[in-house]
């Protein structure tokens, strides 16, 4: 299939690795030629220079051939006239384009069909509801939702002092006392599939499948104590902070924004009239003090230097705040820190990378494609729903007489809206949904199969 990637910043360097290492025949536009040279030289891809709004440019790198546009270049402007260009060049193509200013949202839904958009993407928008979704159920160190939010796949980091610690996956259940199944496990920078007889140690990070509604049991019974998030400092007023602000107030949790700009702060203040804009520097220890931090539930750092969020983060974790969330913008950085207290990190760009990676496995299979793609375990092993349809093999047999590839590990199995962490003896049915755990790609379900 080929595909036109328009814009090669952080995403669009993100989206040529990994399609690139899928076999796509990928083509990367782009004004910067250093930046060309330089995709040239890591991937397999062909590159044109110029304005990617351009017909010339299009049809140069040819648009007209094309199954897929993406277009996530730095403005918001024109990622949309790319698409509606490409769109009138071929009417047949599929098109996405990053949208980020919030001021947008509602045109671009109403306006879809007009701009030419099979799908838009709002990376801070995605981080917002990711940071949301953990604040509301703090204990976790991530969260992955599947099968309309009945199952997830959540992260935990055994300490020396945890119930996990030294445990074998087999004896795990009489510690849970709770339907679970530990699907990986990193560990030094490796991501295993772990067998009954597998030991957990200090500093592993588990990645648990489970059942949306054991979730406060399973914490509970690891004593993990954990309190309803009520107060949060965000430090940094970017989009996140907007997106995420305004999502906390709704649901009655009170928001304060540290931003060193007077100007964002006024805008701010516009937007969100009923939170608590603070004009200071972040990074400041005086100005988180004289915040209230130590009284605080929760602090989000989200300024736009990477290495002043980490550092916001441990003085936040050394203060004792119950629940630190960390924005990065480079997600190969996480493997770096994972030792480090900066509590659960989020990329924004990793997730926009994943709905556009799921978006292009979909149009690639057109039965038995996946719903969703979640990348897990430091992007060493993905997690991905896929719906059983007609097509799909060894319906109504026993996982024990099915021979699945190795280090493909189905964890999940969602009847008719009861979610089962499967066994030897349990069937998939056409209309269920399976979720399956894996270092391999998979473009459909019946890959999984020998």
């Amino acid at each position: 299939m080929k595909i036109i990637i328009a814009g090669i910043g952080k995403v669009g360097d993100m989206l040529a690795k990994q399609l690139s290492a899928e076999g796509y025949d990928l083509t990367l536009v782009d004004s910067n030629q250093n930046i060309l040279e330089s995709m040239i030289e890591k991937y397999d891809v062909m590159t044109l220079n110029g304005n990617c709004a351009t017909m010339p440019v299009l049809r140069q790198a040819g648009v007209e051939n094309a199954e897929l546009l993406i277009a996530v270049s730095n403005a918001d402007e024109i990622n949309l006239l790319c698409c509606m260009t490409a769109h009138n060049l071929n009417p047949n193509i599929h098109t996405i384009a990053r949208i980020r200013n919030p001021e947008y949202t509602e045109q671009i839904y109403q306006m879809r069909n007009a701009f030419g958009l099979s799908l838009y993407v709002n990376p801070e928008k995605q981080a917002a509801e990711k940071i949301a979704n953990l604040l509301r159920f703090p204990g976790f160190l991530k969260r992955e939702s599947f099968a309309k939010d009945r199952v997830e796949i959540v992260e935990l980091r055994v300490d020396a002092n945890s119930k996990l610690n030294g445990v074998s996956l087999s004896d795990l259940n009489n510690i849970v006392k709770c339907q679970i199944l530990v699907c990986v496990v990193l560990r030094n920078k490796t991501a295993i599939m772990p067998n009954g007889r597998f030991v957990l140690e200090p500093e592993d990070r588990i990645y648990v499948t489970a059942p949306t509604n054991v979730l406060a049991f399973l914490l509970k019974n690891l004593g993990i104590i954990t309190k309803k998030v009520s107060r949060v400092i965000l430090a940094g007023g970017g989009r996140v902070s907007y997106y995420l602000a305004d999502d906390l107030e709704r649901g009655g949790i009170d928001v304060e924004i540290i931003e060193k700009d007077r100007e964002r702060c006024t805008e701010l203040a516009a937007m969100l009239p009923t939170a608590n804009i603070v004009l200071g520097d972040a990074s400041s220890q005086s100005m988180l003090e004289s915040e209230g931090m130590s009284e605080c539930d929760a602090v989000v750092s989200l300024t736009g230097l990477d290495e002043m969020n980490i550092v916001i983060s441990l003085y936040a974790a050394d203060m004792g705040i119950p629940q630190v969330i960390t924005k990065l913008g480079h997600a190969e950085d996480t493997m770096i820190l994972s030792r480090l207290p900066i509590g659960s990190v989020v990329c924004p760009k990793e997730l926009c990378c994943n709905t556009i990676i799921r978006y292009v496995r979909a149009i690639h299979n057109q039965s038995g494609a996946a719903v969703s793609v979640h990348s897990i375990a430091s992007g060493l092993a993905e997690a991905v729903e896929f719906s059983v349809d007609p097509s799909t093999k060894n319906c109504n047999t026993p996982l024990k007489s099915i021979k699945i590839k190795k280090n493909v590990l189905i964890v999940c199995i969602s009847h008719s809206g009861k979610t089962e962490i499967p066994n030897g003896d349990s069937m998939f049915h056409q209309g269920d949904t399976v979720i399956v755990v894996t270092n391999k790609v998979l473009m459909q379900l019946n890959d999984i199969f020998e």
